[in-house]
């Protein structure tokens, strides 16, 4: 029987408070806070758009390979010791950016912010949800989720408006300072967290054919390598609209503060549709669902490709938030789902690894392809067609891997 949402709240208020909270924080190494800074950080070291791309791409690839060794950890400690450390990490790497002063050390200061903030803040988060709920875990990743939101819907624009009122550098120490307040009410809220292994053996769910699956055999079925696309294409071109915003801005004839505007439009989007997956998760199950919420994307890249106007910008941010919203729930639900919770943390190590280097070439890629003098709009047009593609790569192996799951209850 499920427990009524508002019971689940109040019951687990300061786990899903938790990973609300490092959901939030983790907005500092993404990729929607940092391009903030992009002209500002162009003009410091004299790059070009193709320089900054492939820097960024240079150090969020350096953070995708550490995930891979990194990610484990989530299966051996707690988050009250991971997540505390972590995010003291990421303040480093914050302040990192504020006070460097050579262009050659860029990849090493983004591979710090990516690593910490996007890669390991947000692992440990969703880890977290995935292992601590079984029958709520839609829910929970939903409810985690609304921190990244918040902070989606309060950063760009905010510290827009604040670069106009003060010097960049600072709001780099701004953001280290945030961190290091919130450290110790992580660990405040967790001071009764199980452990991992404790976790794991009261609320395990078994993968297919009613066994926890090791990474090296996820690795080794053919649904992980379907799965890829997907997992890839989103973060990739995702991050790549976000990175290139104010080339975008520019290239349409409209102020930055204008565009950013409208980007609260998807977050309100990526809430609701946050919750609307989250539900649909534990009444369906997040197999049902994974080919479905890439399909909005198509029509947001060919909007953003068109827009002769910023409404029709605005219209592709609501498309984002709609497949947003299923990219923040189903597929943490689906690799638990397919794979069993027991080395949930390792296998999801794997898929961040993923999705981080997908957020690496997609900055880097179409930057370059700016330099050689293919429009962005082109390449708009081009990235709504490799989201059919991830749909389509999918459909027969995902038939085949349900057919292996245990009968549920």
């Amino acid at each position: 029987m499920k427990t009524p949402t508002l019971a689940f709240l109040r019951d687990n208020a300061p786990f899903l408070a938790t990973g609300a909270l490092l959901a939030f924080l983790s907005s500092f190494g993404q990729t929607f806070f940092i391009s903030i800074f992009g002209g500002e950080i162009r003009e410091q070291f004299g790059l070009t758009n193709g320089d900054w791309g492939l820097i960024y791409m240079a150090g969020t690839g350096m953070s995708a390979v550490a995930m891979v060794f990194a990610g484990g950890l989530a299966d051996r400690f707690r988050v009250r010791i991971l997540g505390v450390a972590v995010v003291g990490l990421l303040a480093l790497a914050c302040l990192a950016m504020a006070f460097n002063p050579w262009a050659a050390a860029l990849p090493l200061v983004i591979f710090a912010l990516r690593f910490t903030g996007q890669g390991m803040t947000s692992h440990v988060a969703t880890v977290a949800m995935v292992r601590w709920f079984v029958a709520a875990r839609g829910r929970a990743l939903a409810v985690a989720t609304m921190g990244f939101m918040t902070a989606e819907a309060l950063m760009p624009i905010s510290f827009v408006w604040l670069k106009q009122h003060f010097e960049w550098h600072h709001l780099w120490v701004a953001a280290a300072l945030l961190c290091l307040a919130c450290t110790p009410i992580l660990h405040r809220l967790l001071r009764l967290e199980r452990t991992p292994q404790s976790a794991a053996e009261t609320s395990a769910t078994l993968g297919m054919n009613g066994h926890h699956w090791t990474r090296a055999q996820a690795l080794r079925h053919p649904l992980f390598w379907a799965l890829t696309p997907a997992m890839m294409f989103f973060p990739a071109f995702g991050t790549a609209f976000w990175f290139h915003q104010v080339h975008f801005a520019s290239i349409k004839g409209w102020d930055h503060l204008s565009l950013v505007a409208v980007f609260p439009l998807g977050t309100l989007t990526f809430g609701l549709f946050t919750v609307i997956y989250g539900w649909a998760i534990d009444r369906f199950g997040a197999a049902r669902l994974l080919p479905i919420y890439l399909l909005p994307l198509v029509i947001a890249f060919a909007l953003h490709a068109y827009a002769p106007s910023i409404a029709w910008t605005a219209a592709g941010v609501i498309l984002m938030g709609m497949a947003g919203g299923g990219q923040a729930t189903i597929p943490n639900a689906v690799w638990a789902e397919f794979y069993g919770t027991q080395h949930i943390g390792s296998i999801k190590a794997a898929v961040a690894a993923v999705m981080v280097l997908g957020s690496a070439i997609g900055p880097g890629l179409t930057g370059w392809l700016i330099d050689a003098g293919i429009r962005f709009e082109t390449q708009l047009y081009a990235i709504a067609g490799s989201f059919i593609f991830a749909v389509l790569i999918m459909l027969v192996p995902l038939r085949n891997a349900r057919r292996a799951l245990p009968e549920t209850p």
